[in-house]
């Protein structure tokens, strides 16, 4: 089994959604495993919980700070222990821009409500007075915008006769503990998923002038519309176990001091020779706006002037 992805919790109150995740994390298929219980809240239960099943615990109270100093604070918590991802459950902190920003496609929220439907606070009042059939709850990661960050993961609760709020809450909440850990684990495996790699590389490199996609020796293959090919998806190719998108570069000193600088991420693919370097994407920490620049670099070694011409114009607007 691949190494697990290492996760941090925030929590403000009894961390019964962070104890679901820890549980979870214990089975030997778990792909994440929690590093840190972190709280804006010295009281929050959740943090005896977290100390007496042996996770490290991180508290720091928010009142007299500014919230940009508090979650600068938080953040090098998060990453001081090694921390990937970041799983709210039940933080009730409103996070600054650049906090969220940081944790782009990496954090993740569990929410009371179906959503887009009721997003915010009260929800199970709001369920029952719209006279719902179903309530529930969503995973989705974490936007700027309040509950808006695309789902992940739902499921549906049963509106019975005679719910008061307390008691749907209490039953959304059972579902909330079976949703958060699925959720969470299908997230931190997507980073080592063939299919999700491929499709991440395959929307950058159609996005390129006139690109188009072919099947070459197995390979997922991009190149111009009747023209030369730029990129290749390798995934496991003759057994090598890598998922990694190969790229044109200038040659063997390229690709030399490339392999010299980082030989996990970098190497020499077999059969393409000194032009091409290999760029592993199954690291779990893929940058893509790096793998977009790559894309558009080797696109531009065998575009058409034609074409390389309008990309100019373009960006010089």
């Amino acid at each position: 089994m691949p190494e697990r992805a290492k996760v941090a919790v925030l929590i403000s109150g009894s961390g019964t959604n962070m104890a679901a995740l820890l549980y979870a994390s214990r089975e030997a298929d778990c792909p994440y495993e929690i590093v840190l219980v972190a709280s804006n809240n010295p009281n929050a239960g959740g943090l005896r919980l977290a100390e007496a099943e042996g996770v490290k615990t991180f508290v720091l109270p928010h009142k007299g700070m500014a919230r940009a100093d508090h979650d600068m604070a938080m953040d090098a918590a998060i990453r001081t222990n090694g921390a990937r991802y970041v799983a709210l459950a039940g933080y009730m902190r409103i996070l600054t821009a650049d906090f969220v920003g940081a944790w782009e496609g990496r954090m993740v929220n569990i929410h009371p409500s179906l959503l887009p439907k009721y997003t915010g606070l009260h929800t199970h009042e709001r369920a029952l007075a719209a006279g719902d059939s179903h309530a529930g709850c969503s995973v989705h990661l974490v936007t700027a915008e309040l509950d808006e960050g695309p789902v992940l993961g739902q499921t549906a609760v049963a509106v019975m006769a005679g719910d008061t709020a307390e008691a749907l809450a209490a039953r959304v909440l059972i579902a909330e503990h079976q949703l958060y850990a699925r959720c969470l684990a299908r997230l931190v495996s997507r980073d080592s998923s063939p299919d999700y790699l491929i499709a991440q590389v395959r929307t950058r490199a159609l996005a390129l002038p006139e690109a188009d996609e072919v099947l070459s020796h197995g390979m997922p293959c991009f190149g111009v519309i009747k023209g030369k090919k730029f990129a290749y998806v390798s995934s496991d190719h003759h057994g090598d176990g890598k998922v990694a998108l190969l790229v044109k570069i200038s040659g063997a000193d390229e690709q030399a001091q490339l392999i010299d600088l980082d030989a996990a991420r970098y190497y020499r693919p077999a059969y393409f020779g000194d032009g091409w370097i290999g760029i592993r994407l199954d690291l779990g920490d893929t940058d893509w706006d790096a793998v977009a620049e790559w894309l558009t670099r080797s696109w531009r070694s065998i575009a058409p002037k034609r074409l390389t011409g309008l990309m100019d114009a373009a960006d010089a607007f």
